[in-house]
């Protein structure tokens, strides 16, 4: 099962987990210092980013990831000509947010 982005939501109890937002931060970060590899790619038209999630990771759910590390807000009406960063390893994008 695909881990959606508010899997990393704060939880009650004091435990130590970081927000979408947070995630989102240092996504983008890891990206932009090398931490994370990736390859980078210009959408096209009529491309989407969890359609691009969905043939890269094995599921749409994870646009989410793709929007953070090219530090796009809202993923669902990026324009084409958006040059976009998509984690080479999403294990370790996981690793990264735990």
């Amino acid at each position: 099962m695909a881990t959606g982005r508010y899997a990393f939501t704060p939880k009650i109890l004091g435990r130590k987990i970081y927000a979408t937002s947070q995630g989102s931060s240092r996504i983008f970060k890891a990206i932009g210092s090398g931490v994370l590899e990736h390859t980078t790619t210009t959408l096209k038209e009529n491309q989407r980013l969890d359609h691009i999630s969905g043939r890269v990771y094995g599921s749409s759910d994870l646009w989410w990831v793709i929007a953070a590390a090219s530090g796009i807000g809202w993923g669902l009406q990026v324009p084409p000509g958006t040059i976009i960063k998509i984690p080479t390893n999403i294990n370790d994008v996981f690793s990264l947010l735990r």
